[in-house]
């Protein structure tokens, strides 16, 4: 056969296996208002980038009728291409072939471009769309999954891993997007469960819609699953693209610098904290005020509101933010706060990206509930990540910093680099209130007028200890300053700390609270 003709069949066979499992099968996925699993690469990417990889693999069972099955790329596609210029390795399932369903081939063809991704040094993303492991593969399929679950976890922590949910995740599949370090979901696509709904109904007599079970909105605000939620597939691909441009290539990188801009926020920022303590307000504007252009890029932003997590840039440069969020439960530390901090910070960490810590918070929530669900090991893994945690760390106490939570929010005494306090900051054991009551009880029992002494005796004890001053004279805090002046004093601190160099003990590595 000549070459023009050799090419000629490979351009038909390759029109045939890109079309996945057929015209009836694309239509369908449509109607069901999904994009295809090539279109969804190649929107994702930039245009004309995509090279596949492994495109006539095919699956080797022989039995339950699937010898004479030919099954398109084994429901998956894989290669690599570039976001902004920046090389990435993809891979999509599609489950308009046999319902994306993953057999040891179609795993292998997962694994391959996995292991290209961490040799070569770049993020990998992979979009998930598939009804599970393919039954009639059986032990191959199990197989399969344990495959990419160990390559998950080789990879954490070296490259970036991004999991996309556009369609169903059930069973044992659910388990490599809870390995990777971000998971994007859209609303009334994504599907994530471990126990589908008629099993639930069959085994607990209980009836329970896929929605209800396991939706986008339900891992993106109740169970934390999920870090991203989007109203559609477009706007899920422009998430990610903007945390991919915030984020290196790899642990052995530091992200790319870009121009320098000023916020644009019309806000001043000494404007945005209350008189009174006991008002709340919006932490993100503090950190519009801070960071270039007032871009912010939050992740988890609709779990664990309390805290606020998520990736900004300062003078250029690439910053991660945890903050407090007093308009919500005032801030404080509980469970889902305190694991929703912790993976953060040690996501920045493993990736060389600076940690601003913005403080303003009563402490760790009260309550049986919070004692009972553990807020003690989950509380622990916060002070375990900041201690860890080797990047340039700084922290910016903006109100109020008690008891337990101003220790485990970056303090000097879990290797801070720098503390800085605005002047209005209360930092204490605890509340001036609760202090009082407790020092001064006798004092205000014998009183004439109880709550004139008490108000006396919570100014004095403001004086004497819940201020920024009495942690400075004992170099707890190395400046008290203008809110104004903290944009300029981050960026000279992350400019002394980028060359910093921290000491580890040997090890094979360390025990976190789990």
């Amino acid at each position: 056969m000549s070459l023009k003709k050799n090419i000629l069949a490979l351009r038909q066979k390759k029109a045939i296996v890109e079309k996945g499992g057929g015209d009836k099968a694309i239509e369908k996925q449509v109607a069901m208002g999904k994009m295809t699993a090539r279109d969804r690469i190649l929107a994702l990417l930039d245009v004309d980038s995509f090279h596949e990889y492994d495109l006539f693999v095919e699956h080797e069972e022989r039995n339950f009728g699937m010898a004479s099955k030919e099954l398109a790329g084994d429901g998956v596609i894989t290669g690599t291409g570039t976001m902004s210029g920046a090389p990435i390795c993809i891979y999509a399932q599609d489950f308009t072939v046999m319902g994306g369903s993953l057999g040891l081939k179609h795993a292998r063809k997962i694994t391959k471009i996995m292991d290209h991704a961490l040799r070569m040094k770049v993020p990998c993303i992979g979009i998930n769309d598939s009804g599970g492991a393919r039954i009639q593969e059986g032990i191959g399929a199990l197989a399969g999954y344990g495959e990419i679950f160990y390559r998950n976890t080789m990879a954490s922590g070296v490259i970036p891993q991004i999991s996309v949910i556009l369609g169903p995740c059930a069973g044992g599949a659910v388990y490599s997007p809870a390995l990777t370090d971000f998971v994007f979901v859209v609303d009334n696509i994504s599907k994530m469960f471990i126990t589908g709904p008629s099993v639930i109904e069959t085994v607990l007599g209980e009836k329970i819609s896929q929605e209800d079970l396991g939706g986008a909105r339900v891992h993106a605000e109740i169970t934390g699953n999920a870090h991203f939620f989007a109203m559609s597939e477009l706007e899920c691909f422009d998430q990610i693209k903007e945390l991919v441009s915030l984020l290196p290539s790899s642990n052995q990188q530091k992200a790319a610098s870009i121009e320098p801009k000023k916020p644009k926020s019309k806000k001043n920022i000494e404007n945005i904290i209350p008189a009174d303590a006991k008002q709340p307000y919006d932490v993100r504007e503090v950190i519009y005020a801070l960071s270039d252009d007032s871009k912010f890029l939050e992740v988890h932003e609709l779990w664990a509101a309390n805290i606020v997590i998520g990736f900004g840039r300062i003078n250029g440069e690439t910053i991660g933010f945890v903050a407090n969020q007093p308009i919500y439960l005032a801030g404080v530390l509980d469970c889902d706060a305190s694991d929703k901090a912790a993976r953060f910070i040690r996501f920045c960490d493993a990736f060389n990206i600076p940690i601003v810590t913005l403080e303003d918070m009563p402490g760790y929530l009260p309550g049986v509930d919070q004692e009972h669900a553990g807020v003690i090991r989950h509380g622990a893994k916060m002070l375990y990540a900041y201690s860890e945690a080797t990047v340039p760390k700084i922290t910016v106490i903006l109100r109020k910093a008690y008891g337990g939570g101003y220790i485990a929010m970056n303090s000097r005494h879990l290797g801070a680099d720098f503390m800085f306090a605005w002047p209005g900051a209360e930092i204490a054991v605890m509340g001036p209130e609760g202090a009082a009551n407790i020092i001064f009880r006798k004092e205000i029992m014998e009183a004439e007028d109880e709550d004139a002494m008490r108000q006396q005796k919570v100014q004095e004890y403001i004086e004497k200890f819940a201020n920024p001053f009495v942690a400075a004279s004992k170099g707890y805090i190395d400046a008290v300053i203008e809110p104004s002046e903290t944009r300029e004093l981050l960026i000279h601190a992350l400019e002394m700390s980028k060359n910093k160099d921290d000491y580890r003990p040997a090890k094979k590595h360390g025990i976190p609270p789990f």
